[in-house]
């Protein structure tokens, strides 16, 4: 089985990171900080601040900040890294197999790679960052040449719309012309 063509350039490109990740964590430890002040305080205020009545609210606290930090995302030519707090997940994206757009409250792109990995992303984090787009772009092409990504090309269609506009708009708003 010959591969097709990978251009050089892709083969130079390093890892990049979603841009907009320690922004979000730091606004996540100061939501689950900010709480955890405004809690003992009031304990305080009413007189029954005590350790019994701290390790709940800490816990709280604790449990904001888990549920608010977004995972990070990592790509690299053929591979996407997707780090919760618990889990991290890599998937081969040179090797794509399936790419589905679940739409809802939270939107998710689910992608799966032939050995089976998955990873789920918010479409937004490739929106704020077009050199992660590029990078799942381009081994999605690879994916197509290959013959292993069988489902999703609408999906990245989408997305690709997605990623235009977000990007258009931006240029106006610093152009001054929207």
């Amino acid at each position: 089985m010959e591969l097709p063509f990978v251009p050089p350039e892709y083969h130079s490109a390093g890892s990049v990171h979603d841009t907009g990740w320690p922004s979000e964590a730091r606004a996540a430890a100061g939501f689950a900080l900010v709480l955890l002040a405004v809690s003992l305080t009031v304990e305080a205020g009413n007189g029954t601040l005590s350790l019994l009545r701290a390790l709940p609210w800490s816990g709280l606290a604790a449990l904001v900040f888990a549920i608010l930090l977004p995972p990070r995302v990592e790509a690299s030519p053929g591979r996407l890294t997707v780090r919760g707090l618990t889990a991290r997940r890599t998937v081969h994206t040179d090797r794509l197999a399936s790419v589905r757009w679940s739409d809802g409250v939270a939107q998710r792109l689910i992608l799966y790679d032939t050995t089976g990995a998955r990873a789920e992303i918010d479409p937004r984090v490739f929106m704020a960052n077009p050199p992660l787009w590029h990078l799942l772009k381009t081994d999605a092409r690879v994916s197509l040449a290959r013959g292993t990504l069988r489902h999703g090309s609408a999906e990245l269609e989408r997305l690709a719309r997605c990623v235009d506009r977000e990007t258009a708009l931006t240029v106006f708003r610093i152009s001054g012309l929207h």
